[in-house]
């Protein structure tokens, strides 16, 4: 009996080891090939934008067949709002780097908005996100997924500096909302702008002049204001 035994458990692991590598390799073309699609669709959409662009063109840039690209994405408006989920979480990464990591809180904030600034000017953000989403994706879903993606990051940096006594005395998911609202907007100026760089440089300059005059008792220079000298005398 212990002799059968043995003889056949190492059968048996074999087979199973067999069995979980070839899952694990079908899942890892499966997602290798996802990818794929996706980097392909956003090129495409970047260069072309929606209308333009074919899931063809898309399946051949992937070297997939277009099976397989249906066998990831129900159709066209799937693939653009994979294509948009890439880009921004992208971006939020990058972002969420600056942001919430260390340092001085309104120094973040301010390098956390010339950063966003930058991404405005990438072709990538400015025609998936800001030209191509609100019309595919209808603008209510656009502004889910644009809540879903870039407010929280905005709260964090307005509850930092009102924690820091930075923004003193000012609710912060309204100023959040605010907050996220001028650079929402100020994102599409950009983007629709003749010259976007100045643009960028303008949208820039007022956003962060709004919250400097937000600052909680402190001139644009970071001194004291002579009326909060002038409370503790």
């Amino acid at each position: 009996m212990p002799t059968s035994y043995h003889r056949y458990v190492p059968s048996v692991c074999r087979k199973v080891v067999a069995v979980v590598t070839m899952r694990s390799r079908r899942l890892e073309y499966s997602e290798s090939t996802r990818h794929a699609l996706v980097d392909s669709a956003v090129d495409l959409f970047t260069k072309r934008g929606y209308a333009a662009t074919s899931l063809d063109e898309v399946a051949k840039r992937a070297r997939v067949t277009k099976g397989a690209l249906y066998h990831h994405f129900s159709g066209k408006q799937a693939l653009f709002e994979a294509a948009f989920d890439a880009v921004e979480s992208t971006v939020m990464t990058e972002l969420a780097e600056i942001v919430v990591g260390p340092g001085d809180p309104w120094d973040r904030a301010m390098n956390g908005i010339q950063q966003y600034i930058k991404i405005c000017l990438d072709p990538s953000y400015q025609r998936i996100v800001i030209h191509e989403a609100p019309v595919v994706m209808g603008w209510e879903r656009w502004r889910e997924a644009e809540d879903h993606f870039s407010f929280g990051l905005v709260r964090a940096s307005i509850q930092a500096l009102v924690d820091a006594g930075e923004l003193a005395e000012l609710p912060v998911e309204v100023t959040a909302r605010l907050l996220f609202g001028a650079l929402t907007a100020g994102a599409m100026v950009i983007a629709r702008a003749d010259d976007p760089k100045k643009a960028g440089a303008e949208v820039s300059t007022t956003i962060i002049r709004m919250l400097e005059r937000l600052r909680g008792g402190r001139d644009t220079d970071g001194a004291e204001t002579s009326t909060k000298r002038g409370r503790r005398h």
